[in-house]
């Protein structure tokens, strides 16, 4: 009788702790998942537009300029054009490069004038379709300590460049903040370089829109009273009230058309 109630002891013991390690397990998988700075892009991407991104015709104006990009997997063209009375300038970006035309007539230009307008092209196309581009290959993404902004928690991730491939601009650097909730990108900042040192600004956004499931929002574009401020610090700025408004971004007659593959 009593080996009987020791091996019953022993049977109970032994399943105590193999209860136990199950309840363990279970709560180490049903703990919150850190996500990545690449998972955060990815999901904001996906509630921007996704897949349509990749296959889409983009018409918009922007300060009395016209705009139109045309996407279909990994091709690309990015079209501004100026026009004055009768004059027309178009300069075109592409997989094969940048080039300008006035009227019908192809203009040569320097190397340097090339990289110049085609950074001035591709930064407006780029600013207008945020977070799409954050997945090229010449992006680097690091996520930073989360932060709180108006009351709302952001996932906080800061955006370099690869000089190979990542444009003229490649030195700049961005910090986007997602909302943990929605994850759409609400607020982001940069650095640039400027003649006499570097520039930052920093921006909020506002009128969401959606044409043809593609997100589209307007900036308000601040800039700060002291240079001197860390970039990643520029949110906290922005809480303290402490950037000035520089200016508004605003897309105008912003048109969508899917590109069948």
């Amino acid at each position: 009788m009593k080996n009987y109630i020791i091996i019953l002891f022993v049977v109970l013991l032994s399943s105590c702790k193999n209860e136990n390690t199950k309840n363990t397990s279970i709560a180490v998988e049903t703990s919150p998942k850190v996500l990545t700075a690449d998972e955060i892009i990815d999901k904001s991407i996906d509630v921007s537009g996704g897949e349509r991104f990749k296959k889409s015709s983009l018409k918009f104006e922007f300060r009395d300029t016209y705009y139109q990009a045309l996407r279909k997997n990994h091709e690309f063209l990015l079209v501004r054009v100026l026009v004055n009375d009768k004059d027309s300038i178009f300069d075109m970006l592409s997989n094969v490069g940048f080039e300008r035309y006035h009227n019908d007539a192809f203009v040569k230009l320097e190397d340097s004038i090339a990289n110049l307008y085609s950074a001035s092209v591709n930064s407006v196309h780029y600013f207008s379709v945020l977070p799409y581009g954050l997945n090229d290959e010449a992006v680097n993404k690091t996520r930073l300590e989360s932060e709180k902004i108006k009351n709302k928690d952001y996932y906080k991730i800061k955006v370099t460049f690869d000089e190979l491939g990542g444009g003229e601009d490649h030195d700049d650097i961005f910090v986007y903040w997602v909302n943990k909730e929605t994850f759409k990108v609400d607020y982001l900042a940069y650095s640039y370089a400027e003649k006499d040192g570097i520039g930052l600004r920093f921006r909020e956004a506002y009128n969401e829109r959606y044409v043809n499931g593609l997100r589209f929002v307007d900036y308000n574009n601040y800039k700060s009273k002291d240079v001197s401020i860390p970039l990643e610090q520029l949110g906290k700025s922005f809480e303290d009230n402490q950037l000035d408004l520089l200016s508004k971004i605003e897309l105008e007659n912003v048109k969508v058309d899917l590109v069948n593959n």
